[in-house]
């Protein structure tokens, strides 16, 4: 009988959670399917309906719409892109150093340096915007891509990530062998380091890719010139009044901000899984 009682009770128990797997499922993959529903869909229709399941025909004309204002979409997603992959590349591979330079080495200065990192970490990105835009104004470089780059080199949150991560995963005796064969510390860091981190900065190059493409705010202010701007500026302009605003051309300019994403996302995956498994055998 407790068998019996026991084999009810585990098929109960996966009925339950395969029923709340299917409706999380439903809940993330719903919002993209009405995106990509009403990027087919007129303004009127989505003003009528707005939760449908049923495409429209108006794709090419919303496409139209989006190719006739002021700005070209190709030129936007040019330079999300190159903004984008730029950024998460600076962001990964500079934070992972200055990370093995905290965890690998013994310096006089290192709790002070790891403590002004944490204090960086809770200054609001727009409590320094004023003079930041101060800055690439003095130096001529607004209305360029650069100071959308280029501070990504300084990313505390990410470094204080791979702080974490490396602490209990990088084994300083291999270190210690590669510096006894003759080793210099920049190969150890890019043949080495870098292998053994590869799940960590997976994970956070995908959240640097998201919050890069996604950026609305900083290029904003830096940039007014219409050749310089990025998708989610070109989709935020699609926006006017609520009589003037083309509902279909916006749901398809958000749909376009969405694909890189989930391109990204795709291809990074299997090195997330790769650390969620690494830390379940460690734990």
């Amino acid at each position: 009988m407790a068998v019996v009682k026991k084999s009810a009770g585990n098929y109960a128990f996966r009925i339950v959670a395969y029923a709340v797997c299917i409706l999380l499922t439903f809940l993330s993959l719903f919002p993209f399917v009405i995106m990509l529903v009403n990027a087919t869909r007129s303004s009127a229709q989505i003003q009528q309906h707005a939760l449908s399941l049923i495409p429209g025909h108006n794709l090419k004309m919303n496409w139209s719409y989006f190719a006739s204002q002021s700005f070209n979409p190709f030129t936007g997603f040019k330079n999300s892109i190159i903004v984008a992959v730029c950024t998460t590349l600076c962001t990964v591979y500079f934070s992972t150093m200055t990370a093995f330079a905290i965890v690998a080495y013994e310096w006089k200065l290192k709790k002070p340096f790891f403590t002004f990192i944490m204090a960086v970490l809770m200054i609001p990105a727009q409590v320094s915007s004023i003079g930041f835009y101060n800055m690439m104004y003095k130096w001529h470089w607004t209305n360029s891509l650069l100071p959308l780059i280029l501070p990504a080199i300084a990313a505390p949150t990410v470094v204080f990530f791979m702080r974490q991560y490396m602490i209990p995963s990088l084994p300083m005796e291999i270190l210690q062998s590669a510096r006894i064969d003759g080793a210099g510390e920049f190969r150890i860091f890019n043949q080495i380091v870098i292998p053994m981190m590869k799940p960590a900065m997976a994970t956070q190059a995908i959240f640097a890719f998201v919050t890069s493409w996604n950026s609305l705010f900083m290029p904003s202010i830096l940039n007014t010139k219409t050749e310089k701007f990025t998708m989610p500026q070109m989709v935020a302009l699609l926006n006017g009044d609520s009589y003037k605003t083309e509902y279909g051309t916006v749901y398809l300019g958000l749909l376009l901000t969405v694909v890189p994403i989930l391109i990204a996302y795709f291809f990074l995956s299997k090195y997330i899984i790769e650390g969620v498994a690494l830390g379940g055998v460690k734990g």
